[in-house]
C-alpha cells in the first residue's frame, strides 16, 4: 500500500505540475497573441504565417503521400521524403476522425504535444533539480525567443514531447517505454538520433543491460532511413535527398564560411551576435557538464548541438533546430531558482518581451524560419 506520505509527496507533484502547465499554455497563449496583433497591424495573416513552407509539405504528404519533388531555380531537386514520417502520419489520422484539414491538424497537435512536451521537461528536469528548478526550466523553455515554433504546424514539439518522456523514463530505468519512445523520436526528425543514442548508451553503461530496449530504440530511424534508401536504389539515399535541400552533413564547413562572411562584410555585428551566441551556448553545455546533470541529458542535449552546428542548413533554421535542446536551459534554471520572486519575474517579463517580438518579427520576415 501507498503510504501517508508518499500520497501527500505525488499529489504536492501533481498541483506543481499542473500550476506549471497553466503557466505555460498562458505564456503560449499571450505570445500568440502579440503574433496576432502585430500581423494586423502589418496587414498580414497570423494564419498563414503559421502554416507556412514546412507545414505545407508535411499536409501534402498527409494528403497524398511520399513521391512529390520540386526544382528549385538552380536545378536541385527538393523531395518530400526528406520530411519524417511521424508528423503528417498523426495529421491524416487526425483528419480522418475530426474532418480537419491536414495543415489545421497540424496546428493541433503542435499545441496538443507542447503541453506534453512541457509536461515532460517538467517531470525530466524534476526529478534531478527538484521542482523549483523544474517549473523555471519549462518557464524558460515557453520563453525561447524561437518558441514560436511550437505554435506552427511544424514537428519540432511532438519531437519535443516524445524526446522529455523518454528522457524521463531513462532517468527512471523505464527501458521499454523509452526505447519505445525514441523509435516515435526517430521517426519525427533526424535528430532522433540524439534520442536513439541517450537510450543506447545510457542502456549500455548500466549494470543490468537491458538489450531489448537498445534493439527497439533505433528502429524508427533506421527503419525511414532504410525505406528512403530502398526509394531511391541508394544506401545513402536519404543523404542524397538532405543534400537537395542544402541540408547534408559537412562538419560545420559551411556555417563558419557563412559566419566568416559575415564577420568580414557589413553584417559585422551580425557576426559578432551569431558567436556571442555560440559562445553562450558552448557555455551552457559546459556548466550542464559542471552540474552533473544525468548522463541521457548531457547526450540528448551536446548530440543536438553537435548536429545543429554541422549540418549545412538553411542557416535561419538552425535556432529552431536547437529548440527540443531544453537540457541547455537547465544550468540558467539552476542559477536565477536562487533569485528573489519579484526578480524572477522581472527576468520571465523580459523573456517574454523578446520571445514575443521576435517570433512575431521572425515569421513575418522573408525567409522561413
Amino acid at each position: 500500500m501507498v503510504s501517508a506520505k508518499s500520497r501527500v509527496a505525488r499529489n504536492s507533484l501533481t498541483a506543481s505540475l499542473l500550476q506549471a502547465l497553466l503557466v505555460f499554455v498562458a505564456v503560449r497563449a499571450a505570445i500568440l497573441l502579440v503574433l496576432f496583433a502585430i500581423s494586423n497591424l502589418k496587414n498580414r495573416s497570423a494564419y498563414s504565417v503559421l502554416v507556412r513552407w514546412d507545414s505545407q509539405w508535411y499536409s501534402r504528404i498527409a494528403d497524398h503521400g511520399y513521391g512529390h519533388i520540386v526544382v528549385a531555380s538552380d536545378g536541385r531537386q527538393l523531395s518530400d521524403y526528406a520530411f519524417f514520417p511521424l508528423f503528417p502520419a498523426i495529421e491524416r489520422l487526425l483528419h480522418f476522425f475530426t474532418r480537419l484539414s491536414a495543415v489545421n491538424s497540424g496546428l493541433v497537435i503542435s499545441a496538443v504535444a507542447s503541453i506534453i512536451a512541457a509536461a515532460g521537461i517538467y517531470r525530466t528536469v524534476e526529478l534531478t533539480f527538484g521542482e523549483r528548478v523544474a517549473f523555471i526550466t519549462t518557464m524558460l523553455w515557453a520563453l525561447v525567443p524561437v518558441g514560436i515554433v511550437q505554435s506552427m504546424a511544424y514537428s519540432e514539439s511532438l519531437f519535443t514531447a516524445l524526446a522529455a518522456w523518454a528522457l524521463f523514463h531513462i532517468l527512471k530505468k523505464n527501458w521499454i517505454p523509452a526505447a519505445i519512445l525514441a523509435v516515435g523520436a526517430g521517426l519525427t526528425r533526424p535528430i532522433g538520433i540524439a534520442v536513439v543514442a541517450a537510450v543506447v548508451i545510457c542502456a549500455i553503461y548500466k549494470k543490468e543491460r537491458p538489450y531489448l530496449a537498445i534493439a527497439i530504440a533505433p528502429m524508427g530511424l533506421v527503419g525511414y532511413l532504410g525505406l528512403v534508401g530502398y526509394q531511391q536504389k541508394s544506401l545513402f539515399g536519404y543523404f542524397d535527398v538532405a543534400t537537395g535541400w542544402k541540408n547534408g552533413f559537412d562538419g560545420g564547413l559551411n556555417f563558419l564560411q557563412w559566419l566568416w562572411k559575415l564577420l568580414t562584410s557589413d553584417s559585422l555585428l551580425a557576426g559578432l551576435s551569431i558567436l556571442v551566441g555560440l559562445g553562450f551556448l558552448i557555455l551552457l553545455l559546459r556548466s550542464s557538464i559542471k552540474d552533473r546533470q544525468p548522463l541521457a541529458l548531457l547526450i540528448y542535449s551536446s548530440s543536438i548541438l553537435l548536429m545543429s552546428l554541422t549540418t549545412a542548413s538553411y542557416f535561419g533554421s538552425k535556432p529552431r533546430y536547437l529548440l527540443p535542446a531544453f537540457g541547455l536551459l537547465i544550468p540558467l534554471a539552476v542559477r536565477i531558482a536562487k533569485l528573489q520572486p519579484r526578480v524572477l519575474l522581472l527576468i520571465f517579463s523580459l523573456f517574454f518581451i523578446a520571445s514575443a517580438s521576435y517570433g512575431a518579427l521572425w515569421l513575418l520576415g522573408a525567409g522561413p524560419p
